[in-house]
């Protein structure tokens, strides 16, 4: 049966590949897998949570490759304001000629996802934001002014491989330039290397989440606590 579940200090793992130091044959479970505190590679099977329930105010950041479904589940799941580049895309994509490539107004739509971004973080209240996977200094900056806040920044990973990210960029009839995608699979990398060297979460986060393209199918909300009043 399906239930809620509050993301702790605990990371979790993902499905798919053996994690070294697992016998040969053995596979991650499937879904959401939470880790005992003192390693990666003690893993504790358990079912894809239908919720993740985060402390009110608290911000969230959904990371993962370009087409591993990051704006989907955000849209799906997220019962809070969302932030989401793609917003600023389709913005700008809807005033502009169809004709013009996008990397000639990339800066408009950036422009105006830091604008919302910073304008969402001064209202306060919990938030859902879209990571930019090459731009790490983002979620250094979340992170930072969350906690000027009083606030705490959450992570949720997408695992997915890059044949499964591509095959989501076909779906969606958005392709990412080759040079484009060499660096978010870099900088993904790094994420998981520092997952993977890690037994807590991705350092300034409160909790870090990893979900598994099927787990991440079968999450339905990202729920929020009341707001607490001033």
């Amino acid at each position: 049966m399906h239930e809620t579940v509050s993301p702790g200090p605990v990371r979790t793992a993902p499905a798919g590949p053996r994690v070294p130091g697992q016998p040969r044959g053995s596979r991650t479970p499937r879904g959401l897998e939470p880790l005992r505190p003192h390693g990666l590679h003690d893993l504790r099977p358990g079912p894809t949570p239908a919720a993740l329930q985060y402390p009110a105010d608290d911000l969230v950041v959904v990371s993962g490759l370009p087409g591993s479904g990051k704006s989907t589940l955000m849209r799906r799941c997220a019962k809070a304001p969302v932030i989401d580049s793609q917003q600023s895309r389709e913005h700008w994509a809807a005033r502009l000629p169809g004709w013009l490539p996008y990397a000639l107004y990339r800066p408009l739509v950036r422009l105006r996802h830091y604008r919302r971004l910073r304008r969402a973080l001064l209202t306060g209240g919990p938030l859902v934001v879209h990571d930019c996977g090459t731009l790490p200094w983002v979620r250094d900056w979340l992170s930072r002014t969350a906690a000027r806040q009083g606030r705490r920044l959450h992570l949720i990973v997408l695992d997915s491989s890059p044949l499964q990210a591509k095959q989501g960029q076909r779906a969606r009839g958005r392709r990412v330039s080759a040079y484009a995608f060499a660096r978010h699979r870099w900088a993904t990398a790094r994420l998981h290397a520092g997952l993977a060297a890690s037994a807590g979460p991705v350092d300034g986060c409160a909790s870090t989440v990893v979900l598994s393209r099927p787990g991440a199918l079968e999450l339905q909300r990202i729920n929020f606590g009341e707001r607490r009043c001033a």
